[in-house]
């Protein structure tokens, strides 16, 4: 395709500048790229996705360690998340200026930004409320970047397309999130030791070096759309003449105009009430995107008895992510192919409900074998891809629909509402689950070898619990209880009688058998069980309470799900593929006759916005 340029080749102002401030600053083209190009562009933005979420994403995949580190509980870490959600909610209602300043340097310098963060500032964080600080300036950055890369894979996806282009969007937290979980675990056990508790630190460091790379890669080759092109509705790749053509007619003031009063145009009750609906849809996912690794090695148990490891956690969270990627793309081909959306996000939301439904009930089974959980969250992952990619591409185009100038605008109420409901929902997480942080402060004391030696020498433990005070006589004085057992004369009895009591002497008497072969063989071990006795019992009870309070949680998230249910009649599109296809033969048809009208024309056309 021939393409028109427009005879503005950069804003007036830009041409002010220095070349290095618009080598910095200004990255607008003013035509609408070709195939390769295009694709390159697509590519490069879901590249800086991937990465920004990669780093955003990283703590999970230690989380454990974190709060081992830090001695953070666990009400404090989900705070964290809480505060940085909120903050990301504004963040991405400022950028909605993006329709007026262009999405690029948002992306840009938001990779500088936060590769700083990740790279320097997240390492040198000394204490839980450092490290705090540094996750809540990286919530700043995150929102307002979940609104500049999706409007800016937006402008360079017709809607014939759309929903392809929207699932290798979302590609970026999916892909993130599975990063982190084979990073962390193919790196982890190198660096953590009980010698080196601070190793987590090597998985922020390879995250922000990675967004640094692609922070230079993407200040050479990121480009906008100039305002001109991408304030058009384009419905295909035939309509990229057309765009162009349109463009050499639009003044700066009718630019301008259709970006005035954004709230009024884009504030209604349908896009409140879809962006809304998937928010509450989303919440398994952000549970899965900051908890998964917690929820594994907190619940589940490997055959001896031990809990899950955090490798083995960022395993099963290895198969969900996977899923997840491979769904998005088919799902989004498939979409675009059949021309619909609503019926995805149906078939989606309903499999999404059943799988985590049977996804939940295996909480209080903590046996349950490792291929099992990596099934159930393989289907999980696909219903969910199934339902959002069509969503995403849905919402842009019932935005178009209002006004295709308010893209950001429109994503900007998405991404506020979405933080706003995940903050207040991780408001309630510490309340319903308050049992992590006594499982994760005791996790020294479930060793395999200290489960093995409960569930093999019961008799032994049950002993010794019952008769606690004698046990502790005995080892308070065990020099001369030791006499009597190697020589039992009289004086050896008469001296041992006077250091425990007659009492406590008549008991060791009637009990010497078991104490001969349930205790005297396992001393050390017994000593040990009773020396931390607090611990070993606060585990036990956080062990026996956690799973059905994590079932709990899901169960809202299932509540989530069947409240989303009813939006989906809220956004544009057809349910039925034929209906789609002669509504876009007849969008062609438009297009057709309006490239002839204004070739024929003789003066400059003049189009809106």
């Amino acid at each position: 395709m021939t393409t028109t340029t427009s005879s503005a080749a950069a804003p007036a102002d830009a041409k002010r500048h220095s070349s290095l401030f618009r080598f910095l600053f200004v990255h607008e083209i003013d035509e609408y790229p070709e195939t390769g190009h295009r694709i390159g562009l697509l590519s490069l933005a879901v590249l800086a996705t991937i990465v920004l979420y990669y780093t955003y994403y990283t703590q999970t995949g230690v989380t454990p360690n974190i709060l081992a580190t830090y001695h953070m509980s666990f009400s404090f870490y989900v705070w964290i998340v809480i505060i940085s959600n909120a903050i990301g909610a504004f963040a991405s209602l400022a950028a909605s200026l993006t329709d007026r300043l262009g999405r690029s340097n948002v992306v840009i310098y938001g990779l500088l930004i936060v590769g700083l963060l990740v790279a320097i500032g997240i390492p040198a964080t000394t204490s839980e409320w450092s490290f705090a600080a540094v996750v809540s300036v990286l919530g700043l950055v995150e929102g307002a970047i979940l609104v500049a890369t999706p409007a800016l894979v937006r402008d360079f996806s017709p809607q014939i397309g759309r929903a392809s282009a929207m699932g290798f969007w979302t590609l970026g937290p999916v892909v993130g999130s599975l990063v982190v979980s084979v990073v962390a675990a193919h790196t982890l056990d190198h660096f953590v030791s009980t010698t080196n508790p601070s190793g987590w630190h090597s998985q922020f460091y390879f995250s922000g070096i990675t967004s640094l790379v692609v922070f230079v890669l993407a200040l050479f080759f990121l480009k906008d759309l100039s305002s001109k092109l991408r304030d058009q509705l384009m419905v295909s790749m035939n309509d990229a003449a057309l765009l162009e053509a349109r463009a050499l007619g639009i003044s700066d003031e009718e630019v301008i105009k259709a970006t005035q009063r954004p709230w009024a145009q884009i504030l209604k009750w349908d896009l409140v009430g879809s962006a809304l609906g998937i928010s509450l849809f989303l919440l398994v996912y952000y549970a899965a995107a900051g908890f998964f690794t917690i929820y594994w090695s907190t619940v589940f148990k490997n055959p001896d008895g031990s809990n899950f490891t955090v490798t083995q956690a960022n395993g099963l969270n290895e198969w969900f992510w996977g899923a997840e990627i491979v769904a998005l793309i088919v799902v989004g081909f498939v979409s675009d192919k059949l021309k619909v959306r609503k019926p995805f996000m149906a078939v989606g939301a309903i499999g999404a409900i059943i799988f985590l439904i049977i996804f939940l009930l295996q909480s209080t089974h903590p046996n349950t074998g490792y291929s099992t959980l990596a099934f159930l969250g393989v289907c999980l992952a696909v219903c969910l891809s199934i339902c959002y990619a069509p969503w995403m591409a849905a919402y842009t185009e019932t935005v178009e629909a209002k006004n295709p100038a308010l893209v950001a605008t429109g994503l900007a109420l998405w991404g506020w509402i979405l933080r706003l409901v995940v903050a207040v929902s991780f408001i309630f997480l510490p309340v319903v689950i308050n049992t992590v942080n006594p499982i994760v402060d005791n996790d020294p004391y479930a060793t395999p070898q200290i489960q093995t030696f409960l569930k093999d020498h019961a008799a032994s433990v049950a002993f010794a619990e019952s008769h606690a005070a004698l046990l502790k006589v005995i080892s308070a004085n065990q020099a001369v209880v030791n006499a009597v057992a190697a020589n039992p004369s009289p004086a050896n009895i008469a001296a041992v009688t006077k250091a425990i009591g007659p009492a406590n002497f008549a008991q060791l008497v009637a009990n010497q058998k078991n104490l001969t072969t349930l205790v005297v063989p396992y001393t050390k071990q017994l000593n040990y069980l009773s020396a931390h006795s607090a611990q070993l019992t606060a585990l036990q009870k956080a062990v026996g309470e956690t799973a059905k309070q994590w079932q709990r949680w899901y169960w809202v998230c299932v509540g989530g799900m069947v409240l989303f249910l009813p939006t989906i009649f809220l956004i544009k599109g057809r349910w039925s593929p034929g209906k789609a296809k002669r509504d876009e033969e007849e969008y062609e048809r438009l297009v057709t006759e309006e490239l002839a009208r204004l070739s024929s024309s003789s003066g400059q056309p003049t189009a809106s916005v």
